[in-house]
């Protein structure tokens, strides 16, 4: 059902302001996105680079604890590089890379990755440990239909996020301001 390979090392001693895009292993953490649209890291590419050929599903093979790095995005786009330290899964055409990405990100498969995690300080999961991992999945179009509802309440959320934040400026600069004219 799925094809595995891992992505080719890179550190952010790597990064540039410009270059080609790149996703890190460690963006995973810092900026968590079900499915990555757009990336704002880039590199200069080296000649064993790894391809984004979009819809692949990343997960990182290292982490801190096993359940974090059994958390999975998806790649939308082609053309970006997959850094080291990360396990790339190509699914076949009854698999939803979205759909793929929630289950092993939030569904049983989670907790039987982060079971099959190995490491004390660092722990790691590795291609094979992936593949055999079960999960049940329903036809393509109850995927589709799956993913796209998740991929709606994360837009809602970050949206309501967004005018949570204007708020708090708002009233933050207002108290600021009374702050200095009662000095």
């Amino acid at each position: 059902m799925c094809s595995f390979s891992k992505g080719c090392g890179y550190s952010k001693n790597d990064l540039r302001d410009q270059g080609t895009p790149i996703i890190l292993y460690g963006r995973l953490y810092t900026n968590y996105e079900t499915q990555i649209h757009s990336v704002d890291t880039f590199v200069k590419p080296l000649e064993n680079s790894v391809y984004s050929e979009g819809g692949e599903v990343i997960i990182p093979a290292s982490g801190e604890t096993a359940e974090d790095i059994s958390i999975a995005s998806v790649v939308e786009k082609p053309g970006i590089i997959l850094g080291g330290d990360l396990n790339v899964i190509t699914s076949s055409a009854d698999i939803d890379p979205v759909f793929l990405a929630l289950e092993l990100s939030y569904g049983k498969p989670h907790f039987d990755l982060a079971k099959r995690a190995q490491g004390k300080s660092v722990v790691h999961i590795h291609n094979e440990d992936i593949a055999n991992v079960f999960f049940g999945h329903p036809n393509i179009a109850e995927q589709r239909r799956i993913g796209a509802f998740f991929d709606r309440l994360d837009s809602l959320i970050t949206l309501h996020q967004r005018k949570y934040c204007g708020v708090v400026s708002w009233m933050l600069g207002v108290a600021l301001v009374r702050l200095s004219s009662e000095k």
